[in-house]
């Protein structure tokens, strides 16, 4: 399975994560399906920020409240590894719930984008997701060779 990500939200999360080398970066993903439109960073509230996160629960709470009301669909989170690969850690695991949200996850080699689901390859939690890249305001269109170049973000960021 695919997921497709603006190359905005992408923007978004490796420009917080390169400002943040020594604290994790922590936020929202809005879309649809397999569709990352938009991506709102939250304060990380964990009380050891270097190699933990935790979303502000009251942006979590607003999020569900506007999505109620016909507001943007909640997607997933994301985070990022100052310290380590872009992958979910054991402590991820431990904190996620099978309910088919998105993570993505950022770090100085690149990101991952990963479905978390009971059983799981990774941790018994997440399954490994490939990406398109998709230009901002294309999100709701299939990618395509003519419309938009599909690139791979390895390296892209800098610590």
């Amino acid at each position: 399975m695919k997921v497709r990500i603006s190359s905005a939200a992408l923007q978004q999360i490796t420009s917080e994560a390169t400002a943040s080398p020594h604290a994790e970066i922590c936020g929202l993903l809005f879309g649809n399906g397999d569709l990352i439109e938009h991506a709102e960073p939250c304060a990380n509230v964990a009380s050891e920020p270097s190699n933990a996160f935790e979303i502000d629960p009251s942006r979590l709470i607003a999020a569900h409240r506007a999505m109620r009301r016909g507001g943007p669909t909640l997607a997933g989170c994301y985070h990022s590894h100052p310290f380590g690969p872009p992958s979910p850690s054991p402590r991820d695991a431990a904190a996620a719930s099978p309910d088919g949200w998105l993570w993505v996850i950022a770090a100085v080699s690149g990101i991952g984008i990963y479905r978390a689901v009971a059983g799981g390859s990774l941790h018994g939690m997440f399954e490994p997701l490939a990406y398109d890249i998709v230009p901002p305001g294309c999100a709701e269109r299939a990618p395509s060779p003519e419309r938009a170049a599909v690139e791979h973000v390895r390296g892209e960021f800098s610590r």
